[in-house]
């Protein structure tokens, strides 16, 4: 039976944290649906296409494109993951205020999907600060993101804000 992992989030951009927590999610998945949640009264920076192709280039970089599928979601992310058939949800945990956060989520999935297991993945000490938030606000101020996310993110937020500027 092949071992499918959720990974939910909004992407909005890739991260190099994301990139990580990808590596750990195929390390223990056979399948990583790389999910990216619709908030209608949200306004990403980048379309879900957008952000469809650069968990695509994600996934070619760590070499794992035929394991890894990008889809949109809307509503509960552990009911996505059931209509997936994945049995793993993964999340990332940079401190202890995620960790805090993410297993009263994990107590409240485990409660409506009991056939789901949700696995925390540590980041790695070098992504553990980075967050889309701040690489967003670095991103529209101008500054040099290219430390924090894949150079094809670095080139497609340059882009957008040259456009919005």
């Amino acid at each position: 039976m092949s071992r499918i992992a959720f990974y939910p989030g909004t992407f909005d951009p890739v991260t190099n944290g994301h990139a990580d927590i990808l590596a750990g999610a195929l390390d223990i998945a056979d399948t990583v649906i790389v999910a990216i949640g619709v908030n209608p009264s949200k306004a990403p920076i980048f379309t879900v296409e957008e952000r469809q192709a650069m968990i695509g280039e994600m996934a070619k970089a760590a070499g794992a494109a035929r394991r890894v599928k990008a889809i949109a979601f809307e509503g509960l992310a552990v009911e996505a993951a059931k209509t997936a058939g994945a049995t793993i949800l993964v999340r990332g945990l940079r401190d202890s205020a995620d960790f805090d956060y993410e297993m009263q989520m994990a107590g409240m999935n485990g409660t409506l999907a009991p056939g789901i297991r949700t696995v925390f993945l540590p980041a790695a000490p070098a992504s553990r600060h980075i967050t889309a938030t701040l690489v967003r606000q670095i991103a529209a101020l101008g500054g040099d993101v290219a430390p924090f996310v894949p150079a094809g993110v670095a080139r497609r937020l340059k882009a957008k804000f040259a456009r919005r500027g």
